[in-house]
């Protein structure tokens, strides 16, 4: 019986740290409007306005080690994500600009 206890303790703590390796991804998030979102898009990013960045952030990532990339017309909605994210303990925030700088930045320019 504490060899079958011992092997589900093993089985569960190899389960756990494999599921959180293969969930650990960057994510891009378009802090613009919907409107300028519609206009000019990068193909699978999030588009979350940066006054709804806290609650739709914590809701669909709420591992506070997730590393997130924000990227707007100039940076300056980025700071603003940033900002309220860092506040609520969340630590890899990255501002890469505009959406022109973030395509270069992952090598999606033509």
């Amino acid at each position: 019986m504490k060899i079958k206890a011992f092997n589900l303790s093993a089985l569960f703590v190899i389960t756990a740290l494999f599921s959180s390796f293969s969930f650990a991804e960057t994510v891009w998030i378009d802090v613009r409007t919907l409107v300028e979102n519609q206009r000019d898009n990068i193909e699978g990013d999030l588009r979350i306005s940066h006054s709804n960045i806290v609650r739709e952030v914590r809701k669909l990532y709420p591992d506070k080690n997730t590393e997130f990339h924000f990227y707007d017309k100039t940076g300056g909605r980025s700071d603003i994500a940033i900002s309220a994210l860092e506040r609520e303990g969340y630590k890899n925030l990255h501002n890469a600009g505009s959406i022109e700088e973030a395509r270069q930045e992952r090598g999606l320019t033509d």
